[in-house]
């Protein structure tokens, strides 16, 4: 079953030019081009001609980052994937609240977000950027329904400043904004939890077995060196060789990412920087380079991908451009745990590849605290993951501290419910 799709073009401003005979189209000199631009079509191949224009100007008028507008984007394909499926009109708003498009998308979050198929977060914000092309709607004169969209109120927020003032910001919301409500507990990035050293071990030996040498490696990267998906699949060879030993140890090296590096790998938020990587895994890597394999992948490439590490049998990029995702890589991901599943390995059954760069992080500030303490930890983790924010580093930082006394507080609890127990049989 077709459905709606999501489609990037490289979008170059423009004016028709008329005269009596022809028309012409001139290239606006004072506005940018967009590259990927996203453009968003119906399951019957037809484009949703409001939602592109409205991202168009989105990337235009307001320049707004790209990933951004790729976000916004995915959202409202999120949206028109919910529409075709439940076969509703995205004009319906009829005098029946409940019956409402938006009133009815809104339900559907909400459930999703109980049911744990979304996101707290990703059902906030699919729900605020729905709302952002509907006001852009009615500002317009798009769509201006007999009854009301929603319901608008104002909410003060009041907060204190880094130096103690406080202050008062009045918000505008509406009856169909979700809020954000995450889960309780000490989740990291991406809202994932690390894999222990144990399991870690199992899931490396099924995919040693099972998977191909490629995803393994992969694997192996995210475990050994805390690489997201954007990163690791815009690797290049020209990294590899280019890698330095690192000064302060023997068997690490050092691989330069990043918008500013020679060649420039992407990294999330175009941060530049330097990836630790043991040098055994670097050897592994730069093995596989030149593996026969490999390099018939690399002469079907085209030949701005022929120097990424990581190529299809096709010798397309694993990774989509300028994102932090994996089409080839989630298809992979998804039957490595349905292997999981047939061999027993309880780890892989709901296991992400992002899981890879949390275990990883986690055992460096582990390491890292034990050698120098939490505060020379902190900067050491923040720069081997990249972190723009101290803050998601420090999320690192604490879970690795607390894990002692929860182990401390688990035998003390289960030590006494045996003493309570054996003491109830006598």
């Amino acid at each position: 079953m077709s459905m709606a799709r999501q489609e990037y073009i490289n979008y170059v401003p423009a004016y028709a030019s008329v005269s009596t005979e022809s028309v012409a189209w001139e290239t606006l000199k004072h506005q940018r081009p967009i590259e990927s631009l996203p453009q968003l079509f119906w399951a019957d191949g037809s484009p949703w001609r409001e939602a592109n224009l409205w991202l168009m100007l989105q990337g235009t008028t307001v320049q707004k980052d790209i990933q951004t507008l790729k976000s916004k984007s995915s959202a409202i394909h999120g949206y028109m994937k919910w529409l075709e499926t439940t076969g509703t009109d995205w004009r319906d708003f009829p005098a029946r609240e409940s019956e409402r498009c938006l009133v009815k998308f809104r339900g559907y979050l909400v459930r999703a977000r109980k049911a744990g198929d979304l996101a707290p977060s990703t059902s906030s914000q699919r729900m605020r950027v729905v709302i952002q092309f509907y006001r852009w709607l009615r500002a317009n004169g798009v769509l201006t329904p007999e009854w009301p969209m929603w319901r608008e109120s104002f909410v003060n927020i009041n907060y204190s400043n880094a130096y103690g003032l406080e202050r008062t910001i009045t918000v505008n919301t509406t009856s169909l904004s979700i809020p954000n409500r995450p889960s309780v507990g000490d989740k990291l990035e991406g809202g994932l939890y690390p894999v222990s050293e144990a399991d870690r071990a199992k899931i490396i030996d099924v995919a040693k077995v099972y998977c191909t040498h490629e995803f393994w490696l992969m694997l192996m990267c995210g475990f050994f060196t805390g690489m997201r998906v954007q990163t690791l699949t815009g690797l290049k060879v020209s990294t590899l060789l280019n890698a330095v030993a690192d000064p302060a140890s023997t068997n690490l090296y050092r691989l330069a990412v990043g918008p500013g590096a020679n060649p420039p790998v992407p990294t999330k938020g175009g941060v530049t920087g330097q990836i630790l990587i043991p040098q055994i895994l670097l050897e592994s890597l730069l093995t596989y380079c030149y593996d026969p394999e490999r390099l018939k992948r690399e002469a079907r490439a085209s030949v701005e991908n022929r120097d990424l590490v990581f190529l299809t049998k096709n010798g397309n990029p694993f990774g989509e451009r300028n994102k932090d995702r994996s089409p080839s890589l989630n298809t992979a991901m998804s039957s490595f745990r349905k292997i999981g599943i047939k061999v027993g390995v309880s780890a892989l059954y709901k296991f992400k590849f992002h899981q890879t760069r949390c275990t990883f992080a986690t055992e460096l500030a582990r390491l890292a605290i034990k050698a120098g303490g939490s505060i020379h930890a902190l900067a050491i983790v923040k720069d081997a993951m990249l972190h723009a924010d101290e803050k998601t580093t420090i999320k690192y930082i604490k879970f690795v501290e607390k894990s002692p006394i929860k182990a401390f507080i688990a035998n003390e609890f289960t030590q006494a419910f045996f003493n309570a127990a054996s003491k109830e049989s006598v």
